[in-house]
């Protein structure tokens, strides 16, 4: 399919959260979003040391014409999807740098240490502070609430992904991912999907009219 935007080449994309919260049907619903559009992707994924609850990264390499090493070079992220507000912070010292957009969930989900009361979480305006003093592109997204409201926290990834695609940082849209989804979702949840998008969507451009 024709490309209807120029992109960075190499644009490098990292999407960020924990275990569980479906971090990696996320990204490669994205990555076969852009694909579909003709570009060519390498994905690479790294996890923390427990399956569920541990820091779980995926990078997104975007081309329009070649195959890149599946991992980011540390410094050179430019669209950071953080399913959990640390990871934001923990990615963004690695592969950080002024110019990065930075996308983040705000609902924090705490490692046991914090749950045991041996280690503190930072608050949200404290992360918030912090990732304004990395880049001046941050947007703060309540996914994890809308996705609550439709009956499953979960949805909270399609919700970024809607909200990345009304920021216009990538050419896709409800026609790419409406193409995707049936190969990840049973036909009985596809609706629900389409809406968690949509919403993402709605939220973030209601947030940009508001600043």
């Amino acid at each position: 399919m024709k490309k209807s935007q120029s992109l960075k080449d190499p644009l490098n994309i990292i999407m960020a959260g924990v275990g569980g919260q479906g971090n990696v049907m996320a990204s490669r619903v994205l990555a076969n979003m852009l694909a579909l559009k003709g570009y060519k992707i390498t994905i690479g994924e790294t996890f923390g040391m427990s399956q569920r609850g541990g820091s779980v990264m995926s990078h997104i390499r975007v081309s329009e014409s070649s195959t890149w090493s599946p991992l980011i070079p540390k410094g050179k992220g430019d669209i950071l999807i953080a399913l959990e507000p640390v990871e934001a912070i923990r990615v963004m010292r690695t592969y950080g740098n002024p110019e990065v957009k930075v996308l983040v969930n705000t609902r924090p989900i705490h490692p046991v240490g914090v749950i045991a009361g041996e280690l503190d979480y930072p608050s949200l305006e404290r992360i918030q502070r912090a990732l304004n003093s990395l880049t001046s592109h941050v947007w703060m997204l309540e996914a994890t609430e809308e996705a609550m409201n439709l009956g499953n926290p979960i949805l909270s990834n399609i919700i970024m992904i809607g909200a990345i695609s009304g920021l216009n940082l990538l050419p896709i849209g409800m026609p790419e991912f409406k193409a995707v989804i049936r190969n990840f979702f049973p036909a009985k949840l596809l609706a629900t999907n389409q809406r968690a998008f949509e919403i993402g969507k709605e939220k973030v451009l209601q947030a940009n009219a508001a600043s």
